[in-house]
């Protein structure tokens, strides 16, 4: 997700965030069907002190979605118009849609003096962890690519997005690829709150 030309803005913004003894960045992600966005919820619902950073996207809400959570949802139009005036420290485009971290939403979480909870994508998360290695990396992992397919019909995806999306699952679920972070969470079936209370107390545990 993070684009060569604008690796050096993020590691310089980051860097400014880190350097205050009050920030700490949790990086968590998972791939389609893993339930990191639940995850992240519940982890806000249980009054974790922490300020998640909001990507702006422009894919279409779904069912209790809404501004702000989990998303700044905004047209291409949009979009396209603060691609321009160079408002993203960076951005990426996923099936179809357009999705970004802006100036403005870093500069909203680093002044709140809170943990910085962060979502993305498995290729932003390495790339975070390398520039800056004190950031703690959560993989939130289906248990298989059955579960990840069966969540991602349960919410609706069409035939052809779950064909698409079956590509990125069964790379993320490659052997090898646990290693390379921090903590790994296997979100079992009918067990979020389990799985909540493990992120939380990997956070609790790192800070």
């Amino acid at each position: 997700m993070i684009k060569n030309s604008e690796a050096s803005i993020w590691y310089r913004v980051f860097i400014f965030i880190i350097m205050k003894k009050t920030f700490k960045i949790i990086v968590i992600f998972g791939t389609s069907g893993s339930g990191q966005d639940a995850v992240i919820e519940g982890l806000m619902d249980k009054g974790l002190k922490a300020v998640r950073v909001i990507t702006t996207v422009t894919r279409e809400k779904r069912p209790g979605e809404r501004w702000g959570k989990p998303y700044y949802f905004i047209s291409k139009k949009q979009f396209e118009k603060k691609l321009k005036e160079n408002k993203f420290i960076e951005w990426d485009e996923h099936y179809g849609a357009y999705y970004g971290l802006s100036y403005s939403e870093l500069e909203r979480v680093k002044k709140t003096g809170k943990i910085v909870l962060l979502k993305t994508e498995m290729r932003g998360a390495l790339t975070i962890k390398k520039k800056i290695p004190s950031a703690i990396t959560i993989f939130i992992k289906p248990p298989s690519l059955g579960a990840a397919l069966g969540r991602l019909k349960k919410r609706g995806e069409s035939a052809e997005i779950i064909k698409k999306r079956t590509a990125e699952i069964k790379n993320y679920l490659k052997a090898g690829n646990d290693d390379k972070f921090d903590f790994v969470v296997i979100n079992k079936e009918g067990k979020l709150e389990e799985t909540i209370e493990k992120v939380k107390k990997i956070i609790g545990g790192s800070i």
